[in-house]
């Protein structure tokens, strides 16, 4: 994967970590209403951010890559 598409898919991760972190927020405030939802807004939460993460990782690299080259 070239660097341009690694920020893309950092970004793109992002994103979608925002709104997971935004959904697991609201479903908290709005407690004890749906509560039977918080496994599954939470196991959809984690997962983004575990994909986020390892984006991150694997962005880092490249660039060190890059610059070594």
């Amino acid at each position: 994967m070239s660097l341009e598409e690694l920020e893309k898919r950092v970004k793109k991760l992002s994103m979608r970590s925002t709104n997971a972190k935004m959904n697991l927020h609201d479903l908290a405030e709005e407690l004890p209403t749906d509560w039977e939802k918080i496994p599954e807004v939470a196991a959809e939460t984690f997962e983004v951010f575990k994909e986020l993460t390892a984006a991150r990782k694997e962005l880092k690299a490249a660039k060190k890559a890059a610059e070594e080259a």
